[in-house]
């Protein structure tokens, strides 16, 4: 099986990876390092049928110099692992606060209509794992896959952290409704996420922190992501809001989809969260 094939694949490198950032690769260099990927930054193992087929989701702006090292990494560590599976770059059109948790529901949206995939996974842009052993897999309980970063000195800061990495089955994404659509601005969305899935009855899993080992590109917090101060309000009520904001509620409009060799890119008008303007107003929104 999948597991079987990745320990005795001679060319699977399992363990402990050298990650020296590459920050000026060219897109042209990281394509012909991966001459078996399909369009839209798909690839499918060669000699074994996969268990579980992954969408990668990455909600973007501005960190082109951060994608292309995390193209350059990823690939080949996704292909070592046997995966079969696809990359999603999502980006909002408007120069407006960031929504990253809506980003992240319009990938899941668009991916699924794309591939039959069965597992998502929800990664950021500038964390790229240190260990081989690290699968990229979905459990029977979603997965925290970012527990040990060394911008952390390779703890968890606190024990409800969600963030970074997640991977949900497609089964359990829908129990939980995706992320929630109001926070606009930096920081909540992964925390509101714990509380949805504790309050749908599941747990979360991590990985070994010797396994879970990766490392973060450093980098200034972006214009247009600042800290909104809103989010205390909203992560408390995440079990009364869930069924009523996030995949059911979400809307946008798909600007264009393109298919890269590395990648598929989606832009998307996602709005401007003038109906979230204020903490009052989001939770007037829905009544709590």
């Amino acid at each position: 099986m999948e597991s079987i094939f990745y320990r005795t694949n001679p060319d699977c490198h399992p363990g402990p990876l050298d990650i020296k950032f590459a920050y000026n690769m060219s897109l042209l260099k990281i394509i012909s390092q991966n001459p078996n990927l399909q369009p839209g930054g798909h690839s499918r193992p060669k000699y074994c049928t996969a268990l579980q087929k992954i969408a990668i989701i990455i909600p973007f702006r501005n960190r082109e110099s951060h994608l292309r090292t995390w193209l350059y990494y990823m690939h080949p560590f996704l292909q070592q692992q046997q995966a079969d599976y696809g990359v999603y770059v999502v980006e909002q059109t408007e120069d407006t606060l960031f929504n990253r948790a809506k980003l992240m529901n319009v990938g899941y949206s668009v991916a699924i209509k794309d591939y039959n995939y069965t597992c998502f996974i929800f990664t950021d842009v500038d964390i790229i794992p240190m260990d081989g052993r690290n699968l990229f897999r979905c459990s029977d309980n979603p997965r925290h896959m970012a527990n040990s970063v060394d911008k952390f000195n390779f703890k968890l800061p606190y024990n409800d952290i969600f963030g970074g990495i997640v991977a949900f089955t497609k089964e359990q994404f829908i129990k939980v409704n995706g992320f929630s659509n109001v926070f606009w601005g930096w920081g909540g969305e992964d925390d509101e996420l714990f509380q949805r899935v504790v309050a749908m009855g599941m747990k979360v899993e991590r990985p070994d922190q010797t396994i879970a080992r990766s490392k973060m590109i450093s980098h200034k917090r972006d214009p247009g992501n600042e800290s909104t101060g809103k989010s205390f309000h909203l992560i408390k009520k995440a079990h009364e809001r869930l069924h009523k904001d996030g995949l059911n509620s979400l809307i946008y409009t798909i600007i264009s989809i393109t298919s890269h060799k590395l990648y598929t890119k989606i832009t998307v008008d996602i709005g401007n969260g003038e109906d979230a303007s204020s903490t009052e107003g989001i939770l007037n929104l829905f009544n709590l």
